[in-house]
């Protein structure tokens, strides 16, 4: 069983979990005998205001260091509760994101800019699916793999993530993209901050409980 809070990746997301040290709350030890539900609540708040403190940091460091709109990172977080094993959860999808997503497209005749980046060649439509996205013809002399991540051709000329045909194949196409995996070194940062945060709101938490118990006591 683990102790404190801690991260896992794997190939497609990130995923921060955190957890209260037993040595966390061993100063209210008498309390937490004597009341044990009341140490439960002021662990489960803590544990569900830290995890949405923590959404927004991650989405606002995200946004400003990929130039992605903060609403559009927000979008790959997604906040578990704490649940009966004392654990709150916040997962982060780090596959490449859509660079439609990141801010307003803005067509012209060489190509699309949005948020500071600029596909030349490239073309804002919708293609496939319900909502316009950026896209460039393969064949294109301005076409860089490099822009558009997670969009490979298989060699049996099939698709793949991030690629449709038109036409009968006869023009694949390539959707834009911007890479997440410069975020897989910042897990560890992430979780430190947010378990040292959520030591400072548990002792908030637990100190209104506490004020509520002796008051209730008549010893406040």
């Amino acid at each position: 069983m683990s102790v404190g809070s801690y991260y896992k990746q794997t190939s497609s997301s990130g995923l921060i979990t955190l957890q209260a040290n037993p040595q966390d709350v061993q100063g209210f030890e008498d309390f937490a005998k004597a009341v044990p539900k009341a140490i439960a609540s002021a662990q489960r708040r803590a544990i569900n205001k830290t995890l949405r403190w923590l959404r927004g940091q991650v989405a606002r460091e995200v946004g400003r260091q990929e130039r992605i709109a903060v609403a559009a990172v927000r979008q790959r977080l997604k906040a578990f509760p704490i649940s009966g094993n004392g654990q709150g959860k916040l997962w982060f999808g780090i596959n490449p994101i859509e660079a439609s997503r990141a801010g307003r497209p803005r067509q012209s005749r060489s190509g699309v800019s949005v948020a500071g980046r600029r596909y030349q060649g490239a073309f804002f439509k919708r293609v496939y699916g319900g909502t316009p996205d950026i896209w460039i013809r393969t064949a294109s002399k301005h076409f860089d793999a490099n822009d558009y991540p997670d969009s490979e051709v298989s060699g049996g000329g099939g698709r793949r993530s991030g690629w449709i045909s038109e036409n009968d194949s006869r023009f694949p196409l390539a959707k834009a993209k911007i890479s997440l995996e410069d975020t897989r070194s910042h897990f560890e940062a992430w979780t430190n901050r947010a378990h040292e945060r959520l030591l400072v709101v548990m002792e908030q938490e637990l100190n209104f409980e506490l004020q509520k118990y002796l008051r209730r006591t008549g010893n406040g």
